[in-house]
Parts: C-alpha cells; sequence; structure tokens
C-alpha cells in the first residue's frame, strides 16, 4: 500500500476515532504501516465502522436540525427587526383622578351612601364586642425577586432568534425579560458594549432592580462580557450566559474578514487581547455553553471561557449545531438552572443538583475562580454531556 500526503487533511479526524492509532510511514512521528503487520492489534479498529456510523447519524441529525431551524428563523427574521416596545409604569391618569374626586363629592352629598359606607367600614357594629382582641397576623417569607433578564443576539441576526427562550424563561417565572438589537452594520464590539450598558441602566431604573441577568448568543456574548470585563458592567451583570461564543477567537469563513467585527472575533484581534487582562474581582458569574457539532466555532474549544480572575462554569452540550443552542429546549433548560444557580465560591466541594432531568455536577478547579460543568440527560432526543 502506497500512503501519500493526501490523506493528511484526514489524520485529525482518525486520531480522534482511535486514539491509539500509531501513524503511517514516511510522516513524522508516524511509526511504519509495512505488510499492515500491526493493524489486528490497533485499539478499537473492530469498532472502528460502529464509531463511523454512530458520527454519521450524529451529523446528519444535527444538519437536519440546523437546517430545519435557518428555515424557520428567516420566516421569523421580518419580525425581530424593529427594537421590541418597552413597558411603561402603570401610573395614574389626570382622568382617573378627576373621576374619582366626582365619586367622593357625590358620597359625600348622599347622607344614605355615607351612611352605608360608615357601617361597612366599622365591622363591629354588626357582631359580637366581647371579644376585642385583633387576630394577629399571619407571618409570611418575603417573596423571591428574579433581576430582569436581557437576550443579546448574534452576528446579523436579530431578537427574533430568542423567541423560544424567552417563552421557556416565561414560563418559568421570568417575566422581566427584553431583548436588545444592535445594527448589523454595528463595526466595533466596544460600541456595542456602550449601547448594552446604557440598555441595562435604563431597564435598572425603569424595573427598579440593581442588578440584571443577561444571555448572549455568539457575537452577543462577546459584547456582554466586553461590557462586564472592560466597562465595569460586573456591577450590573449577576450572571452571564454565552452561549456558542468564541471567546478566544474563530477561524471559520476567512472571507468574512472583510467586515470590522468579524476581524474582532478573529484569534489575536485587539479586543480579544482587552478580554485577557486582569479582572480582579469581578463580581458576575459566567456560565460558557458550548457544542461539540458548532461549525462556526474553529477549534471547538474557542467557545470555552478560560480566565483567571473570572468565576466560570463552561457547559459541553452534545449532539447540536451553532443555531441550535438559543433554540433546543435542553438547552433552555440549563439556561435556566444557570440563571438559578446561587453564587459559589471557589474552593467548594463537587455537588450535584437536578432540574427538569437534567443532572448538573460542578467541579471547581482550585484557586483560578474556574468551574467546569458536565449536564448530563437527554431532552428532545438529543443529550447534553
Amino acid at each position: 500500500m502506497k500512503v501519500t500526503t493526501a490523506a493528511l487533511p484526514l489524520l485529525p479526524l482518525c486520531q480522534r476515532l482511535l486514539p491509539g492509532l500509531p501513524g503511517l510511514p514516511g510522516l513524522p512521528g508516524l511509526p511504519g504501516l509495512s505488510g499492515l503487520p500491526g493493524l489486528a492489534a490497533l485499539p478499537g479498529l473492530a469498532a472502528l465502522p460502529g464509531r463511523l456510523t454512530g458520527l454519521s447519524l450524529t451529523l446528519l441529525k444535527a444538519s437536519a436540525l440546523e437546517v430545519a431551524i435557518l428555515a424557520g428563523h428567516l420566516l421569523l427574521y421580518p419580525s425581530g427587526i424593529i427594537q421590541e416596545r418597552r413597558p411603561m409604569s402603570a401610573l395614574p391618569t389626570a382622568g382617573s383622578q378627576d373621576s374619582q374626586d366626582s365619586q367622593d363629592s357625590h358620597d359625600s352629598r348622599n347622607p344614605r351612601n355615607t351612611q352605608n359606607s360608615q357601617s361597612s367600614q366599622n365591622p363591629q357594629d354588626t357582631r359580637d364586642t366581647r371579644d376585642p382582641r385583633p387576630t394577629p397576623p399571619i407571618p409570611r417569607l418575603p417573596a423571591r425577586t428574579s433581576p430582569p433578564v436581557i437576550l443579546l443576539h448574534g452576528f446579523i441576526d436579530n431578537r427574533s432568534v430568542f423567541l423560544l427562550l424567552r417563552r421557556s424563561l416565561a414560563q418559568h417565572g421570568r417575566h422581566q425579560v427584553e431583548s436588545l438589537n444592535y445594527s448589523p452594520l454595528t463595526c466595533d464590539i466596544r460600541t456595542a458594549a456602550e449601547l448594552l450598558g446604557r440598555h441595562v441602566e435604563e431597564i435598572c431604573e425603569r424595573t427598579g432592580s440593581e442588578r440584571v441577568d443577561i444571555v448572549g448568543h455568539s457575537l452577543g456574548g462577546l459584547i456582554a462580557r466586553y461590557y462586564v470585563q472592560r466597562l465595569a458592567g460586573d456591577l450590573r451583570v449577576r450572571t452571564l450566559v454565552t452561549l456558542g461564543t468564541p471567546h478566544t477567537g474563530t477561524r471559520v469563513v476567512p472571507l468574512a474578514n472583510a467586515h470590522p467585527i468579524v476581524r474582532q472575533m478573529r484569534p489575536g484581534s485587539a479586543v480579544l487581547e482587552e478580554l485577557t487582562r486582569p479582572s480582579p474581582g469581578c463580581r458576575t458569574r459566567f456560565f460558557s455553553f458550548w457544542s461539540d457539532l458548532d461549525r462556526v466555532m474553529d477549534p471547538l474549544e474557542t467557545a470555552c471561557l478560560d480566565h483567571p480572575d473570572l468565576t466560570v462554569q463552561n457547559v459541553r452540550v452534545s449532539g447540536i449545531g451553532h443555531l441550535a443552542l438559543p433554540v433546543h429546549p435542553a438547552v433552555a433548560t440549563g439556561i435556566r438552572q444557570a440563571l438559578d444557580t446561587e453564587a459559589q465560591e471557589s474552593g467548594t466541594e463537587t455537588t450535584s443538583t437536578s432540574t427538569a432531568g437534567i443532572t448538573g455536577t460542578t467541579k471547581t478547579t482550585g484557586t483560578t475562580g474556574t468551574t467546569g460543568t458536565d449536564m448530563g440527560g437527554s431532552t428532545g432526543g438529543l443529550t447534553v454531556a
């Protein structure tokens, strides 16, 4: 058998399928195959057809899901172009105040109404007064209030991508959920982060909340992270969840470098270099969801966040692609679990939790403050592992 360098592009795939695969003759670090004497002893060779079949089926399912999501998103895209309407506070109007004043004056002119009102306000007149001791009030625990959630879309996208996620959050008690659209013509992550900061301040002023939670998909996660680390956004952001965000840059689609913001997402860019600088005392908790079939992330590990000053949990998702991350119900469950997770200090021991069939194990890596989370469980035939 004559092996040429044409096989080189396939070597990474073969090495992932067969970790113990030896090399090929004439290539660096690849021992000989003369007469193929060692093929029978290759570990995992017998399972190669099954692995290839499983890999093909997984890729086929993920690709079909990505196509279906893309088609549905194209239909919904026009509905998310404009900014959503901001809810206004319910304040009493002048008309309602005038009607109340006229009703009060009418009651004062009618003695019968006044007498009935007084009798209804004095229930002691119609009941036995031999036991005047009032009933003590029942103590109640203060209601738990969740901070508002801001959803931030990715590159050349809009808020319509979060339609299903918004519905899932609302069904589980998160009623203050808002989306921010930034222009597809935005050429600088820093500018988008400043816009996000103004939006956060407006929400806090309108709702009375001191902090917010942010969920960012792809580029949206980078914008939110820049706001937190470089613009003192950690004072406002309690939890930041990123979905398929290129934290260390992605090399996919080199022709897209014509767009300035794409160049900022390349490895070694000035913006990404800023994000590697120290961020001592950062108050925000980070959850980074990344998929093993995300073709937009090159390499895949770029969607994992690793910073010595940040408290991070990296969540590995299996069986879905980039577009499915903000849509899939299993990921939505993981996002809700992340938003409801209490802050954990570095150095704690491993704990396990379970929410809606998804179990999570938090593993603290020591003094760096970076943690990793493996969430196991299945929903809709796909596995979050």
